[in-house]
């Protein structure tokens, strides 16, 4: 008589083990990114000359290091982190600025003294909005309940981040913003209307065989 095989279906009882192991790669990653914003963020500061981008930078290194540490804290525990998640605020907070002036061309740096705030602030905004994407594909993976939620707190602040980073370099005409004329924007606009009436759903088919 055969032997029926039983799958072998793994119960984790402890809090710290209750991660899958694709999980275990992700949160590696998300981890290891967020210690190369923080070490990136200290090698940026030494060439910072403006006060106002030394603020965010200080700021949000901060931010970054405790959201790290939540992060470290539940992950190696499975367990609600003993310091509570905060909410990241934007110190400055302006209208954008639309239109384009012209400025100097771009071209990269021929050596160290050639660094500025705008350069500075350029790779700050793309490590934030890199570590924002990351957190935001994690978290949707993550099957331990408080990782998720932690990974998920932090996605948002990070987009604050980001914005942050954008005002800054757009009221100095860092980060111009273009934008199309006034009737191919309004075409755009009305290019999608909410839906009024009520979907016709096609009738589930569920006792119908299956079809393989």
């Amino acid at each position: 008589m055969q032997q029926e095989i039983q799958p072998n279906y793994q119960t984790q009882t402890t809090p710290n083990t209750n991660h899958g192991g694709h999980e275990l790669f992700d949160l590696h990653e998300v981890l290891a990114c967020t210690i190369n914003v923080l070490d990136q963020f200290m090698m940026f500061r030494q060439f910072v000359q403006d006060s106002e981008l030394l603020d965010i930078l200080d700021r949000q290194y901060q931010f970054t290091l405790a959201q790290y540490n939540l992060t470290a804290e539940c992950f190696t525990t499975g367990l609600k982190p003993s310091q509570e998640t905060s909410t990241y605020m934007i110190r400055q907070l302006s209208e954008p600025i639309y239109g384009i002036k012209p400025t100097a061309p771009k071209k990269p740096n021929q050596s160290l003294a050639d660094v500025k705030d705008a350069g500075i602030s350029g790779h700050m905004l793309g490590l934030v909005k890199t570590h924002a994407s990351l957190l935001t594909m994690t978290a949707v993976e993550v099957t331990n309940p408080v990782v998720r939620r932690v990974l998920a707190s932090q996605v948002q602040n990070f987009i604050e981040m980001a914005y942050e980073i954008f005002l800054y370099q757009n009221r100095l005409a860092y980060y111009q913003v273009p934008q199309l004329e006034a009737s191919d924007m309004q075409s755009m606009l009305t290019a999608f209307v909410p839906a009024t009436a009520a979907p016709q759903m096609p009738p589930n088919n569920r006792g119908a065989a299956s079809v393989h």
